[in-house]
């Protein structure tokens, strides 16, 4: 399984971005998906989380009110709508295949088994 995402960008503080990724090679509807992002020397952040049918989301604290996840099963996709931008969102944004179906205790890196490549999102100012 290769998730693979794209929708990164350059962006101006106060726009949106809408991130996608495509996880193929696996049962997509069975399985929570999440993203993460990582800002250069800083670890790794839990961003958002939806479990397999979608009715179940869970955002971490800094993107919670302005970022939006959702997906499609049948497109295998999964998406990241981020409005109002901060140059502090900069950073590089993984999408990640969860090891179980809902959304309880999926925030640590460690409860998914699959991993994207990720893709940049640069927020200017």
């Amino acid at each position: 399984v290769q998730p693979v995402e794209s929708g990164g960008g350059l962006v101006q503080a106060g726009g949106s971005l809408r991130l996608s990724c495509v996880a193929s090679g696996r049962t997509f509807s069975s399985y929570a998906m999440g993203w993460f992002r990582q800002a250069p020397g800083k670890e790794r952040e839990f961003v958002a989380a939806i479990s397999w049918s979608g009715g179940t989301t869970y955002y971490g604290n800094s993107v919670k009110g302005r970022f939006t996840i959702s997906r499609d099963n049948a497109k295998n996709t999964v998406y990241l709508q981020m409005n109002s931008l901060k140059p502090e969102d900069t950073a590089v944004y993984y999408c990640a295949v969860g090891k179980v179906r809902g959304v309880a205790g999926l925030t640590p890196a460690s409860a998914y088994d699959y991993w994207g490549q990720g893709t940049q999102v640069t927020v200017s100012s």
